[in-house]
């Protein structure tokens, strides 16, 4: 329990989407922290003891649940929301799934893979995915943000001006976030928290776990952000540095076919070099590889980059 929080949002406190009208969990002061319990992308339909008839049965209209909204007493459209990640508490269970008409390459992995993980949640060690492969774990939110001006209710799978399912694997504990707020007391909310995810979360799932989330929330007033942005007070890649990378490229006019070619190419290495089967490595690849535009000036062709860490084989 965090004795420095002012707020508790229950787990039963969700919602599907982001609307302006939704009834706020609480009503907070800017400063207060807030104890956030936090459900995984599934919305708790995949456990420790998930199957692929499980995954196959999932339930669309409950994923990506997202906790709150909280109400900030003085927010209004204009003002920025500060959102200061304090502390993840992760549960030590998690699961990355190859979903069917989602993900990258969706085209090429038709049929539906899972990987439940185990992993400690005190020490935070490596994660174990097959045999000799450890994921470094840095746990953070997927989706968090504040309520969008226009009215109705909005999917929560969709990044949006105000955030939502950005899936930016940085936004970890220490970090601060400014969201621009559009609707009067902001509305913000949070979930679909990650063990660990790679840049571009190329299968369309990380490492999704349920956890807990401390954050402070403060107001800037008249900021008129446009879109979010963060600051980092440390290194990023430092648990996933060690031991260097391999590298697939992706070099074409067309970025998005680049993103392609490139975690393809790495895909097809691990196969050639620790016999993974295809859709092992795309989950894998997802869960820890990093996507880059390398290069976007020399046209008619621009270079994306796969990274993978060679820690998790080292």
């Amino acid at each position: 329990m965090c004795i420095a929080c002012t707020h508790t949002i229950h787990r039963a406190q969700h919602n599907f989407g982001w609307n302006k009208d939704f009834t706020p969990a609480v009503v907070a002061k800017p400063g207060e922290t807030i104890h956030f319990e936090c459900m995984d992308s599934s919305g708790g339909q995949l456990g420790s003891d998930a199957t692929l008839e499980t995954l196959n049965a999932l339930d669309f209209g409950k994923i990506n649940p997202v906790s709150g909204p909280v109400y900030i007493e003085g927010a209004k459209p204009g003002d920025a929301l500060k959102v200061t990640l304090r502390k993840f508490i992760p549960s030590g269970v998690g699961w990355t799934a190859n979903i069917p008409g989602f993900g990258l390459l969706a085209d090429h992995f038709t049929d539906p893979a899972l990987h439940v993980w185990s992993y400690d949640a005190t020490s935070m060690v490596p994660a174990l995915y097959g045999p000799g492969g450890r994921v470094p774990l840095k746990p953070f939110a997927g989706t968090i943000g504040v309520a969008p001006a226009e009215p109705g209710t909005h999917s929560v799978v969709p990044p949006r001006r105000v955030g939502g399912n950005m899936d930016i694997r940085d936004l970890t504990a220490g970090v601060t976030l400014y969201l621009p707020i559009e609707v009067e007391g902001a509305l913000f909310s949070i979930g679909d928290t990650h063990a660990a995810q790679g840049d571009g979360e190329v299968c369309g799932t990380a490492i999704e776990s349920q956890m807990n989330v401390e954050a402070t929330i403060e107001l800037v007033k008249d900021a008129k952000l446009q879109t979010p942005r963060f600051t980092t007070t440390e290194p990023v890649t430092r648990h996933l540095d060690g031991a260097g990378y391999e590298v697939t490229t992706g070099i074409g006019p067309d970025l998005m076919t680049g993103a392609r070619e490139s975690v393809m190419r790495m895909i097809d290495l691990l196969g050639a070099e620790h016999g993974m089967s295809a859709v092992d490595a795309y989950l894998l690849c997802s869960v820890c590889g990093d996507l880059r535009i390398s290069e976007i000036v020399d046209q008619p062709n621009w270079v994306v980059s796969f990274y993978f860490p060679r820690i998790v084989f080292a």
